[in-house]
């Protein structure tokens, strides 16, 4: 008997899973981009990603991945400053069937210029996957 825990380099997240689309918006990033001293001293929180992860931990930078419609737009970098994985529960508070889901909170260490926010979601989101 064994189990499956994977281990990401990558928080890949909706805006119903935490990622901060007020302050991360493309259309407003196009016209002034966003710096650090936009997100400075700021702890985000994620919430129920599926399945049992394990991400790098602060100082290991991962990557951070707004999904929109299953599409991926890369923002940067991000430290995860804390994680936890839990049983996932249907209403009734019964475990679904072996699955599990992961929550934590991180901090946004590098936010990418435009151009070259192009160019990597381009080049590095999973094939079919990229936003642009």
């Amino acid at each position: 008997m064994g189990s499956f825990i994977e281990i990401n380099d990558t928080l890949q997240i909706t805006a119903e899973q935490g990622f901060p689309a007020d302050i991360l918006n493309l259309e407003k990033h196009l016209k002034t981009p966003v710096t650090l001293d936009d997100v400075k001293g700021k702890v985000f929180h994620f919430y129920k990603k599926d399945s049992a992860r394990i991400f790098h931990l602060d100082p290991v930078r991962v990557f951070l991945v707004q999904s929109i419609n299953g599409k991926w737009l890369i923002w940067g970098k991000a430290l995860i400053q804390s994680q936890t994985i839990e049983k996932q529960l249907d209403e009734s508070g019964q475990w679904i069937d072996g699955k599990w889901q992961t929550s934590g909170t991180y901090i946004i260490s590098e936010i990418y210029e435009p151009a070259y926010q192009e160019l990597f979601t381009k080049r590095e989101s999973v094939p079919g996957k990229s936003y642009l």
